[in-house]
């Protein structure tokens, strides 16, 4: 099995070198800038939260990457640590139902660790690259239950794309991908479900355990062993090479992600776009609702606590996000703030909210990720909706006037139009420089 798997990396290490961009079809190109655009877009949201400046400052000042919206630069490792707790802060940050997690988030912060004169399409090649290597692991690894994606088979994207900008070639990406699976974490969901901010941290480390990946690629290592095989097989979970070894001209994976509206745990979605189709249908007074049943999948039922002692936690409940979506008709990062977590209406309404997982929902996944939602009111009436996707789904997804709308609301007009224009210029093959700039400005 080990050697099957080393030879898979090899095979995807090959292939993640050679991928050009200016061969890369048009639709995938513009999907890349747009998944670019919105992961940084969040990820400088995200660095205005109190929690994530809090522990920039404890990061050094000298160093050449920038700290998202922060308006400073720091060390590669201090980058990847602030921009990987930045990016997923706000529960807004891009990801693939197929892979079941968020590539994007596990490769932008270590491509953001490059030098200021890199050419532009060579850093979209790399991003892309690290994006399609991210993904391929995440097909191929089945979780055990309880252990949360972040900061596992994502540091193979990190890696794949600090091994593309070092120059290393086919063999020292397939070496610094290898080493990377050695370096997963073991993250468990509790972290997530009980509020804990170490979640938030998961990312960043599987960006320095990318950077460290490449470097020790580039030192000279040349073992490919297929660890992925004991680590992502024998530990935490069940490990099948085969996915590593799609061609990206049959499935470019980035196609295949989702965008996120709701600041929350993509498993709450499909529940709040349901209450607003209630909202929509006819006026919905919380007063007069007696209870509200949420039918699901499986691993989203197991999101049903109605105690949010943090906003991480209030972002990882089903009841939280479809008691504020029906009060306020919309679930955005000011939801969670310590207002709605201890406003007695939300707390009463999240009550008498039970989350059920059917078989109806759970036998559509990957593919549909559904929800129904039932309101028993006090008068003895019903009212239902069903949602066989979330909004922003792989298959309908956002396109630019959803995405720059989206950035505009978390940063502002003049930073999202700075933004916009530095990350679309990387296409005529201008230095990486002022995307840069613009990550960093605040």
């Amino acid at each position: 099995m080990t050697e099957h798997v080393a030879q898979a990396v090899r095979t995807l290490g090959t292939r993640s070198a050679a991928l050009a961009w200016g061969e890369v079809p048009d639709r995938v190109r513009d999907r890349t800038l747009l998944v670019v655009f919105d992961t940084l877009g969040v990820m400088m949201g995200g660095a205005g939260t109190p929690e994530v400046q809090a522990f920039a400052v404890r990061h050094p000042d000298i160093g050449p990457a920038p700290l998202a919206g922060l308006g400073r630069r720091s060390t590669a490792e201090a980058s990847c640590w602030v921009n990987g707790t930045a990016v997923c802060t706000l529960e807004l940050d891009e990801g693939s139902k197929f892979a079941r997690g968020h590539p994007a988030a596990h490769v932008i912060p270590a491509a953001l660790t490059c030098d200021d004169d890199h050419d532009g399409t060579s850093w979209l090649g790399a991003v892309l690259a690290g994006y399609e290597v991210a993904a391929r692991f995440g097909r191929a690894t089945q979780l055990h239950r309880g252990v949360h994606p972040h900061g596992t088979w994502g540091a193979t994207g990190a890696a794949t794309v600090a091994a593309r900008l070092g120059d290393l070639g086919g063999d020292g990406v397939a070496v610094a991908i290898d080493a990377a699976t050695a370096l997963s974490i073991a993250p468990h969901f509790e972290s997530a479900f009980s509020g804990h901010p170490v979640r938030n941290l998961w990312v960043g480390a599987a960006n320095v355990a990318g950077l460290a990946a490449a470097r020790l690629a580039g030192a000279g290592n040349e073992r490919v062993d297929g660890i992925a095989a004991h680590t992502y097989g024998d530990l935490l979970g069940a490990f099948d090479p085969g996915p590593l070894l799609v061609p990206f001209e049959e499935r470019f994976e980035i196609m295949g992600g989702y965008f996120k509206r709701h600041a929350a745990c993509a498993y709450t979605h499909s529940a709040a776009d349901a209450v607003l189709e209630l909202r929509d249908q006819a006026p919905l007074r919380v007063e007069e609702v007696d209870s509200v049943t949420v039918e699901t999948y499986e691993i989203a039922s197991t999101l049903n606590r109605v105690d949010w002692p943090s906003r991480l936690a209030a972002m990882f409940s089903v009841p939280f996000v479809v008691a504020v979506t029906m009060l306020d008709g919309e679930f955005g990062p000011a939801a969670t703030d310590e207002s709605h977590r201890s406003d007695p209406v939300v707390r009463e309404l999240a009550k008498r909210v039970a989350v059920v997982a059917t078989d109806e929902f759970e036998c559509g996944l990957p593919e549909r990720r559904g929800a129904r939602v039932t309101v028993q009111m006090r008068d003895g009436s019903r009212r239902a909706a069903e949602v066989d996707q979330p909004v922003g789904d792989a298959s309908d997804p956002f396109g630019w006037d959803e995405i720059r709308a989206k950035v505009t609301g978390l940063i502002g007009n003049e930073r999202a139009v700075v933004l916009e224009k530095a990350v679309c210029e990387l296409e005529g093959g201008r230095p990486v420089g002022p995307l840069l700039e613009a990550v960093a400005r605040s």
